[in-house]
């Protein structure tokens, strides 16, 4: 047990590992953001955020609204939000329209909480209620309107290269492609493109929904994404806490992958013994 601590410890001191994740004007330790839907329980959501080590924690608008207005508790009165910056997000909204007024009361929902220079929202613009795939132009339309208005815009995409581009060079703070449906944990399906969009892009990018798997998690981060936010696969865990602890540990490790590089494959085989002195009889 000394020798993993020692390893570890030796990790973490590596300065690259812990430059920090910069969006905006806003610095922030982990690269994991977690949703807080889902959940069986508030307790159950408030022990995993807290075991997953994440700076960043998005909270629907609507729903937190809804809660409100019906009396009931909800996570976000749950938390210590001097530990976590929120990310308040439209869900819900089917049209640009919608996802603009709804910002709006998000920008507000962050000031009450004490956040008061947080104009962070994650944009969702989603008018399909099958797939729950975004709308790209409404998605631009709305965009444009709110970086306009001094969001800090992070906008939920297809894994489109182009739309991506255009949303960068408007001045969203991030863009995040999804890399299957939400919640569907099927896990990178649009590995092509995203490593397009990554390889474009001079933002941050932020892999969002249908990661199952801390495998996956890490399979993200060592493609060189910026982040990877889920929900659905702590949530809906049997453990969600000990899913929490395992997406945090991907994350890491594949930070510290990307950041290693990895071996150029080959086609046949390499020793990794030497091979002198050894005689060959056949």
């Amino acid at each position: 047990m000394k020798n993993q601590d020692i390893t570890l410890s030796s990790m973490e001191s590596d300065k690259s590992f812990h430059n920090k994740l910069k969006i905006g004007n806003k610095t922030f330790q982990s690269r994991l953001m977690l949703g807080t839907g889902k959940y069986k329980n508030l307790q159950e959501a408030h022990d995993s955020i807290c075991a997953s080590g994440a700076s960043i924690i998005t909270v629907a608008i609507r729903r937190a609204q809804n809660a409100k207005k019906m009396g009931k508790s909800n996570l976000v009165d749950g938390l210590n939000w001097n530990n976590f910056w929120i990310l308040p997000n439209t869900a819900g909204c089917e049209t640009a329209e919608e996802a603009i007024r709804v910002a709006s009361f998000g920008r507000e929902m962050a000031k009450r909480l004490g956040q008061v220079d947080n104009n962070f929202i994650k944009l969702e613009v989603i008018p399909d209620s099958k797939y729950l795939l975004p709308d790209p132009i409404g998605t631009l339309k709305a965009a444009e309107y709110l970086v306009q208005k001094n969001f800090t815009v992070l906008p939920y995409i297809g894994a489109d290269p182009i739309l991506a581009k255009q949303l960068e060079d408007i001045g969203c703070a991030t863009v995040m492609p999804l890399a299957s449906p939400i919640g569907s944990g099927q896990g990178l399906q649009n590995s092509l493109n995203i490593e397009i969009i990554l390889e474009s892009s001079k933002i941050p990018v932020i892999i969002d929904a249908g990661i199952g798997t801390p495998s996956e998690a890490s399979h993200a981060m060592e493609l060189g994404a910026s982040g990877v936010l889920l929900n659905t696969a702590v949530a809906q865990a049997s453990s969600s806490v000990l899913m929490a602890k395992a997406m945090k540990l991907g994350v890491n490790s594949g930070r510290l992958a990307y950041l290693a590089g990895r071996m150029t494959k080959q086609t046949n085989a390499r020793p990794s013994s030497p091979l002198q002195g050894i005689s060959h009889k056949y």
